[in-house]
């Protein structure tokens, strides 16, 4: 938003200058004027230059968002006005990208517009979600109950969130640390032994052998393994950009071994999680369909919601379509069905998110406590058995000498 420096004179005759922020020099004049500060002139003052620091202050964090939220409730409920407690959140926001958006929102609201409006036009900060919530609010006069709502609901997103790349990270770790280990013992460690049994002339058991044969298959071809993986996730990179190669992965997400069973309570958990709340602050139903499909994270969820919406605006029930998905529960599509009928859909959803987020907790307590032994028999296996497989030729080396 441009700023502009003025010069005006008060009511009681004092000169008085300043900057102000707006969209126009028609709207610094009637900020002035709403001040009680008649204007003698106001001019643009030049873009200053920003410097940006990779990785330092050019994204809001989904955490700065729920600590600002919180805090905007908190003195909305206090009684504070709007623009007083944006202009305070501003003020303190370490964050100069997010000041800068808040100022921007500030002067908006200032200039006239709605709040939810002023929010849409910062799409990459606050989500259609967040503005929805927040015109729902402002219609209905619950803003402050609202912005706590939304704080609630991006803290528990942001958990459930943590929770599946906590139980990724473990497992991708050891894998990662294991191939490393394998690679570096074939590519710098059996050439070595290769080079003594050759010098020592003595025969190899066929399990040396299928090791040095390893060692040397993976030395001529280790730069076009590594050229074969890159290219390989830059091809599914690219699939997924597509509308097949995208659906494609997604279901493949929910349905592969060991994980898919997470990946399905996660989905779950969030879709019930963004449409109880969405449903209970007030935002229409097929509005709170259609922003929980883009928020779904998953292609097949999305669908599946999108078909529910099109079931409602024909005058039918929001289970059906759920249940012919095949990836939400029929514990859970009774449940949603219940609600529907007995008018308390928000809260049965609310529920229902609750007890998933609690399953989400066991799931990955399961898969780590079912990965890590399956991990580090694998990494024995192949690691020890490749030093049990070099160590053989010299214990018959050894038996032969000590004869």
């Amino acid at each position: 938003m441009p700023t502009f420096a003025y010069r005006g004179r008060s009511q009681a005759g004092q000169v008085v200058a300043g900057k102000i922020e707006a969209n126009t020099m028609e709207a610094v004049v009637a900020q002035l004027r709403q001040q009680r500060i008649f204007p003698i002139s106001v001019k643009p003052q030049p873009k200053s230059i920003e410097f940006k620091i990779p990785g330092f202050g050019g994204k809001v964090k989904e955490k700065d968002l729920a600590v600002c939220t919180r805090q905007l409730a908190t003195m909305i409920d206090a009684g504070l006005p709007l623009v007083q407690c944006l202009d305070t959140l501003a003020s303190q926001q370490p964050n100069k990208r997010f000041q800068k958006v808040l100022t921007e929102v500030r002067g908006d609201v200032e200039g006239g517009s709605t709040f939810a409006a002023a929010l849409k036009r910062h799409p990459t900060v606050f989500t259609p979600l967040y503005a929805n919530m927040v015109e729902a609010g402002e219609a209905g006069g619950l803003l402050d109950i609202i912005l706590n709502r939304l704080a609630v609901y991006i803290e528990k997103a942001m958990t459930l969130r943590r929770k599946v790349k906590g139980a990724m990270i473990y497992p991708s770790t050891i894998v990662t640390v294991a191939v490393g280990v394998v690679i570096f013992l074939l590519t710098f460690v059996i050439p070595v032994f290769e080079g003594f049994f050759q010098g020592a002339g003595v025969q190899l058991p066929l399990p040396t052998l299928i090791v040095m044969t390893a060692s040397r298959f993976v030395r001529a071809n280790l730069l076009a393994g590594l050229g074969l993986l890159i290219a390989g996730i830059a091809g599914i990179r690219f699939a997924y950009r597509t509308e097949k190669g995208r659906r494609a992965i997604d279901a493949l997400f929910l349905w592969v071994p060991i994980f898919g069973a997470l990946f399905r309570k996660v989905a779950v958990a969030r879709f019930t999680r963004t449409l109880g709340t969405l449903v209970a602050s007030g935002v229409p139903i097929l509005d709170g369909l259609d922003i929980t499909a883009k928020t779904a994270g998953n292609k097949v969820v999305e669908e599946a919601i999108m078909k529910t919406r099109e079931s409602i605006a024909e005058g039918k029930t929001i289970a059906a379509p759920l249940q012919s998905s095949g990836v939400f529960p029929p514990m859970v599509v009774q449940m949603i069905s219940v609600g529907e009928q007995s008018g308390a859909l928000d809260s049965m959803l609310e529920k229902i998110a609750d007890f998933y987020d609690a399953e989400v907790d066991q799931a990955v307590a399961n898969l780590t406590a079912l990965i890590e032994p399956i991990l580090m028999v694998f990494l024995g296996i192949i690691v020890g058995g490749i030093i049990i497989a070099m160590y053989l030729p010299i214990f018959k080396l050894v038996t032969v000498i000590g004869r």
